[in-house]
């Protein structure tokens, strides 16, 4: 498995991608994939990483800009994450994410936030912190990772694209 920046051929590949990882997970509003053609759009997919196998595209990240009681600085949302079903539980998810968090590192972010399971994200070094949150997250889903030892306080925004229906 090799995992590069997305390329220009690569956005239906992800759309059908993030459609079939999300389609029958019970927590998905299916909207990820106009996510991130949102975001493509928007031209704020600061990270957009796939994962191939033999030429394949079989998993995808994104990563954008969140703006911390009204400003933007550098701390980033990840999300989100997609593998195809028949390749999920097996480190793609996981890979794609870590290498991501190194490359934001390695860009002198001060920190990634995102809506998701503790219990995964938990492996990443992400955790809840009360003083660091987004509207109407579910109790300990909304979590931070601060690179540099910083710890932003407040209302974290995601980009609009975020709203798409």
């Amino acid at each position: 498995m090799q995992i590069r920046q997305e390329r220009p051929g690569d956005a239906t590949f992800i759309r059908a991608l993030t459609d079939a990882a999300f389609k029958d997970m019970p927590f998905s509003d299916q909207t990820e994939a106009k996510v991130v053609d949102a975001l493509r759009a928007a031209g704020v997919l600061t990270l957009s990483l796939v994962a191939t196998e033999g030429g394949d595209v079989i998993g995808h990240v994104a990563f954008s800009p969140v703006t911390i009681n009204g400003r933007a600085g550098d701390w980033y949302g990840l999300g989100p994450v997609s593998v195809w079903p028949d390749r999920q539980r097996a480190g793609v998810g996981q890979a794609l994410i870590r290498d991501g968090l190194d490359r934001l590192r390695s860009m002198g972010a001060g920190g990634c936030v995102l809506l998701g399971a503790p219990a995964y994200y938990h492996r990443f070094g992400f955790e809840s912190d009360p003083d660091l949150y987004t509207p109407d997250a579910p109790p300990g889903a909304f979590q931070r990772l601060s690179f540099n030892g910083s710890r932003p306080t407040g209302e974290v925004r995601f980009h609009p694209a975020f709203d798409v229906q």
